[in-house]
């Protein structure tokens, strides 16, 4: 007996790679000292909080470097047929780590304005709660790329998602964020329901958690079995269709994003989406390749029933209307989230899905780059005009060149058209990976929504340049908020120059 069991107990021995976990366990890190840090941190010195969270999201970013051009896996286990570990970090994980650290680092520099405004303007925001949150959020979803059993994948989603609940509604007194929190909330306890329930469908047809093993085990299921795994794959897409907020599974995004703090409007609007789709990507391509001929038409249908409902939505958003600009970006997003499901679906029909991959992860870092820095701008005028209207961008050429100029090209970046190359190289990228996959009529899907794009951000930019009604308004910039303006703003220029350089990197090492 003893025989027996030393195998078994042996592959259970861990051995922990440090140095490959080290950039979600920074962050986890910082979010616990933040949070017994406020506890002794006077009230005056509560800003302390916001660089401390800053300077460890710098760390955790900076904990890549040693990780390139590596691949190094951890918590795995031993034994024949073959071996599976719970956490690697390859080429895939370290693209959407360094999106989703990037991407809170940006948002935290948005934050330290925000939470200064509010408190001067009566509405404080509990500091220490916030950067706590943020950092917890941004730790999990640091751990979900380099998921690679469905157990942790589950864990490093809700430890992204269960923060952003808190956050989303932290703004103490005000309905709307009250009620964006709460629809945010039911909306994911549902996903994470109907994925909890495709995972345990899919372990109990292949007896496996870690995705290796349930792609090769998926293979050759029982016959009495074959619909009990069907039915896990298909509930398991569903859970995660929610968390990308692809249509039908969208109406949250809106008045979540009106409700929320805006920094954490832009924090959901590009890590909440690069955490969904990293996740969708696993799964998929990953865990389940014996069943493309299921998930791959149904992601396509999905790309364009999400891309025309987010643009349709958006060309209707009327220029007057209280938080307008938020609610375009908003449903921008849901339109973007098409663009980003057309690569992933194409991976089921094309010969080299890792290329059609990198297609999406090179659209999802132009995306971060350019919608961050519009949400940076949008931040800058509310200090001014707290309703965010679209109107009331009309005229910041005449009292923020500069801020109208970088608007301007970021939203030409998301419509695709030059100077913003690096949107129009994108969009080429994704466009290309639906023709090679014989996906013809998704591409003309694509185009058309393109188009009809166009209207509303070339309507927007045409906005910023027309004569104001009566003087100017100023808009003040902090310094925090004018770096994360910059940052962008020179990611931008620098991708639109050199381009081929996002696809190079994004290229993925997942087979």
């Amino acid at each position: 007996m003893i025989a027996v069991a030393a195998p078994s107990v042996a592959s259970l021995v861990q051995s922990v790679d440090w140095v490959a976990i080290a950039p979600p366990t920074i962050a986890a890190v910082v979010a616990l000292v933040v949070l017994v840090a406020d506890l002794f941190v006077a009230e005056r010195r509560k800003p302390l909080l916001g660089w401390i969270s800053i300077a460890g999201l710098a760390a955790a970013a900076l904990a890549l470097l040693p990780l390139i051009g590596d691949e190094r896996s951890t918590f795995c286990l031993k034994g024949a047929p073959y071996d599976a570990c719970s956490y690697t970090a390859d080429r895939f994980t370290l693209v959407i780590q360094f999106l989703v650290l990037a991407g809170a680092l940006l948002t935290a520099l948005l934050s330290v304005s925000s939470l200064k405004d509010a408190k001067n303007a009566n509405r404080p925001l509990p500091e220490g709660e916030f950067w706590f949150l943020l950092l917890s959020s941004a730790a999990g979803a640091a751990l979900l790329p380099a998921s690679r059993d469905l157990a942790t994948l589950v864990v490093a989603l809700e430890v992204a998602s269960l923060p952003a609940f808190a956050l989303v509604g932290l703004k103490q007194g005000d309905r709307r964020s009250s009620d964006a929190a709460l629809k945010f909330f039911l909306s994911s306890v549902t996903a994470t329901a109907v994925t909890l329930l495709g995972v345990s469908f899919v372990y109990a047809s292949t007896g496996s958690l870690h995705l290796t093993r349930v792609a090769t085990e998926l293979t050759h299921v029982d016959g009495q079995f074959h619909t009990l795994a069907q039915t896990g794959v298909a509930l398991t897409l569903v859970g995660f269709a929610f968390k990308t907020a692809a249509v039908p599974f969208h109406f949250w995004v809106p008045d979540t994003y009106v409700g929320a703090p805006l920094p954490i409007a832009a924090y959901l609007s590009v890590i909440g989406k690069a955490v969904g789709f990293s996740g969708l990507i696993l799964v998929t391509v990953v865990a389940f390749p014996s069943y493309a001929d299921v998930w791959g038409p149904a992601l396509a249908a999905l790309a364009a029933l999400t891309m025309t409902v987010g643009n349709v939505a958006a060309i209707r958003q009327q220029a007057t209307r209280a938080y307008s600009a938020v609610r375009l970006l908003a449903w921008s997003s849901v339109g973007q989230a098409g663009y980003l499901l057309v690569p992933i679906a194409a991976a089921a029909y094309s010969d080299d899905p890792q290329k059609s991959i990198g297609s999406t992860l090179a659209y999802a870092l132009m995306y971060a780059a350019v919608n961050l820095g519009a949400f940076a701008v949008a931040a800058l005028v509310a200090r001014t005009k707290p309703l965010n209207r679209i109107s009331d961008y009309r005229g910041l050429y005449a009292s923020n060149p500069l801020a109208a100029l970088v608007l301007g090209f970021f939203l030409l970046c998301l419509a695709g058209l030059p100077p913003g190359i690096i949107g129009l190289f994108a969009k080429v990228t994704v466009f290309s990976a639906a023709v090679d996959a014989g996906l013809g009529w998704l591409a003309v899907v694509m185009a058309v929504n393109v188009v009809i794009a166009l209207f509303y951000y070339l309507q927007w930019t045409a906005t910023l340049f027309r004569a104001p009604e009566g003087a100017p308004a100023v808009h003040r910039a902090t310094r925090p908020l004018t770096a994360a303006i910059a940052v962008t703003a020179v990611i931008g220029v620098a991708l639109s120059g050199a381009p081929q350089m996002v696809l190079r990197f994004a290229s993925t090492g997942l087979f």
